[in-house]
């Protein structure tokens, strides 16, 4: 997965420059298109429309907005199946958001089926 950060500095570059980095999206979203690469993607909404859960002592707590000691933010993702980590981080590096903030590359753990009577997925 290549998750896409974001700050206040990235953002207002991308309204200002939106054809230019639409297109550069547009060009490396075909080309993975084409390569079979791409799985899917979406972009997120605004960090103040989101809502942070927390658990304790059994007792759900729900706030809204991030509220976290950060200037960036996960802006979006895309999934990718590719042949190697490798293969990901030269993507994640051509993404517009490298050069404007930040881009993650993490791996997906596979889940497999687990043995009979067992519930739950193994993880890696």
């Amino acid at each position: 997965m290549l998750m896409i950060y974001a700050n206040a500095e990235s953002q207002q570059h991308v309204a200002d420059h939106e054809s230019d980095v639409m297109a550069e999206v547009d060009a490396l979203m075909k080309e993975l298109a084409d390569s079979g690469e791409l799985v899917g993607g979406q972009a997120l909404d605004e960090p103040g429309t989101s809502r942070v859960v927390r658990v304790r002592g059994g007792v759900p707590a729900v706030t809204d907005g991030p509220f976290l000691e950060a200037k960036e933010f996960l802006a979006g993702y895309l999934v990718v199946e590719c042949a190697s980590v490798e293969r990901a981080t030269e993507i994640a590096a051509r993404w517009p958001d490298a050069r404007l903030c930040a881009m993650e590359v993490r791996p997906i753990i596979d889940e497999v089926d687990p043995p009979a009577g067992e519930g739950g997925p193994a993880l890696g």
